[in-house]
């Protein structure tokens, strides 16, 4: 795989950035595409049996007479740096759009494919295809609500101690941002929507799956027809579920059992791997039928949920801007990082010593007077609201998972690291310094983009 060497200009204390230049509000063009990723049955790997729905690489291209952008979207877990610098530097040499107005955020779908399973060249192509529909556009901006998410870090009733569950009091972002391009007749040509809840419903199912996000744009796409492209970006979920994860929850206990029985995992914890990223067929034949069925039933039921808000909210009232500038922003900045030196999923205090630092990837794409902030990790809740609260521009979205994927996991927010979550303990980040320098640094590039 090849890779790119990004030049960076050393700004004070301890990370690197990049700014483009902001540029002249011009007229604008938009083009979209959509393509398959789905493999063929012959090429099914790890507990993967059946196809629920088919995976697509969607792509939004923007254009006006000095710069480009891209907004891509791929159903799968999360990209890996190497991943998406093959695919920047491939994308600048086909089209000509700079890497730093790119953002490729992975729907994090746990139930899709393999980072070995899905080719660069299917982003490229998207973007290509995208690039050659180009057509005069327009853009606006609007949010809406959505209750079908929750906080899942909470304390257990019986044990006193934390744990992954229903959590009704807990901080959750109910925000759906929507950004709607359209025709110069005023009939959508894409919808970018951002949302902040895991896609693991179908996690552990034995089927592939883009999950919600998946189901939310075919819901949309098949509603607006006429070639439509809806692309999502998952909002701060690091600590967001699905309302319900009982489905979920079947299934994986199911599976699971099955695994050890079948002498395919020694544990839970080794079944759970398999289930990320393991190749070992099971004979899902001995899992209960309608266990599978409630799982594909929620997918449903979320998908339509969600369509229908980010449908009502492009037919709101909006502000319709016909000519905008873009501009794009990398940034790296360094945390101090941390290596446990224990075991054990949850509910009590983990072990640590001094690790290397972590490097977390930053990036703004302003479109007009919307900003797009992404963060190449799963972000809490907090921290993302906290980046659109101090955003400089009331038309923010927070989009983590965003451009590669950093060797931090989870980045809670600072109180977060309190709760003896999963999350909290396999974090690679020590508390108290990626919170503050995430939404300091945000803030600041979406500050300069308006110099």
């Amino acid at each position: 795989m090849r890779k790119i060497v990004l030049i960076f200009v050393l700004w004070t204390g301890c990370f690197s950035i990049l700014f483009g230049k902001p540029n002249q509000v011009l007229p604008f063009q938009v083009g979209t595409a959509k393509v398959d990723i789905t493999p063929s049955s012959e090429n099914f790997s790890g507990i993967v049996s059946s196809v629920r729905d088919h995976l697509f690489c969607r792509a939004i291209v923007i254009k006006n007479d000095m710069t480009s952008a891209a907004l891509i979207s791929i159903d799968h877990v999360m990209i890996s740096d190497e991943f998406y610098e093959e695919a920047i530097l491939l994308i600048g040499e086909e089209t000509g759009i700079p890497f730093q107005n790119i953002i490729i955020a992975a729907s994090h779908t746990h139930s899709g494919l393999k980072e070995d399973e899905i080719s660069v060249s299917f982003v490229v192509d998207a973007v290509k295809q995208a690039k050659e529909k180009l057509q005069p556009a327009s853009v606006s901006y609007g949010t809406g609500l959505s209750y079908i998410n929750i906080n899942r870090d909470v304390i257990d009733q019986e044990t006193g101690l934390w744990k992954q569950g229903p959590n009704y009091e807990g901080l959750s972002d109910k925000t759906v941002a929507v950004i709607t391009f359209r025709s110069k007749l005023g009939k959508p040509i894409a919808i970018y929507y951002n949302y902040a809840m895991h896609a693991n419903t179908m996690f552990m199912s034995g089927t592939l799956s883009a999950d919600f996000p998946g189901e939310t744009s075919k819901y949309i796409e098949e509603y607006y027809g006429n070639g439509v492209v809806a692309l999502f970006s998952s909002g701060a979920a690091g600590d967001q579920n699905p309302i319900s994860t009982v489905p979920m929850e079947e299934a994986v206990h199911a599976m699971t059992e099955a695994l050890i029985s079948n002498g395919k995992a020694k544990n839970f914890g080794e079944a759970l791997m398999i289930g990320l990223f393991g190749r070992i067929k099971i004979d899902l034949d001995k899992i209960d039928p309608g266990i599978l069925e409630r799982q594909s039933q929620m997918v449903t039921s979320l998908g339509q949920i969600l369509g229908e808000e980010v449908i009502r909210v492009t037919k709101m009232p909006q502000n319709i801007d016909s000519k905008i500038s873009i501009y794009g922003a990398n940034k790296i900045i360094t945390c101090p990082g941390r290596k446990r030196l224990d075991i054990g999923r949850e509910g009590a205090p983990g072990t640590y010593i001094d690790g290397d630092p972590i490097d977390i990837k930053l990036s703004v794409l302003r479109i007009g007077d919307i900003a797009i902030a992404g963060v190449n990790a799963e972000v809490y809740s907090a921290i993302g609201q906290a980046v659109k609260e101090g955003s400089p521009l009331m038309k923010t979205i927070f989009s983590s998972i965003a451009n590669g994927s950093s060797k931090s996991g989870y980045i809670p927010n600072d109180d977060a690291f309190q709760r003896y979550t999963f999350q909290v303990l396999n974090s690679s980040l020590k508390p108290n310094f990626a919170e503050r320098s995430i939404i300091d640094g945000l803030v600041e590039m979406i500050e300069k983009s308006s110099l």
